[in-house]
């Protein structure tokens, strides 16, 4: 996830690389690997601090934008991208909850939590 982030809120969008090497590390399509859980929690805080400070400055128009790559925009503008990293995070979630599933651990959550408390409500007028 944290490959991820980097990639699109970091490089692509502040066109900073503040994890050289991350991608071929840990990057999709790569072999599974175990690199040092402490460097990569320190890897993990700097790229989420600069992907905050980006993902803090989204409007509704800059999400309809899209990233340049090679002089060329992606096929998806912004805010698919900022969904597509949701999405990611939920895939891995589920992951986890099956797993903790299969290991025999009881009292799981089953609800996201209090959604009335965060319900959607459009501005009047």
């Amino acid at each position: 996830m944290t490959n991820q982030e980097h990639r699109y809120w970091v490089r692509l969008a502040q066109q900073q690389d503040l994890a050289p090497g991350l991608n071929a590390l840990v990057g999709y399509g790569r072999p599974a690997s175990t690199p040092p859980l402490d460097e990569m929690w320190a890897v993990r805080r700097t790229v989420t601090a600069a992907t905050d400070e980006y993902l803090d400055s989204l409007t509704p128009e800059i999400m309809k934008s899209f990233f340049q790559h090679d002089g060329r925009p992606l096929d998806e503008n912004i805010g698919t991208l900022l969904l597509r990293n949701i999405f990611h995070y939920w895939y891995h979630t589920g992951e986890a909850a099956a797993v903790r599933q299969v290991l025999g651990h009881t009292d799981l959550p089953e609800f996201v939590g209090d959604t009335e408390a965060a319900a959607y409500r459009p501005e009047a007028g």
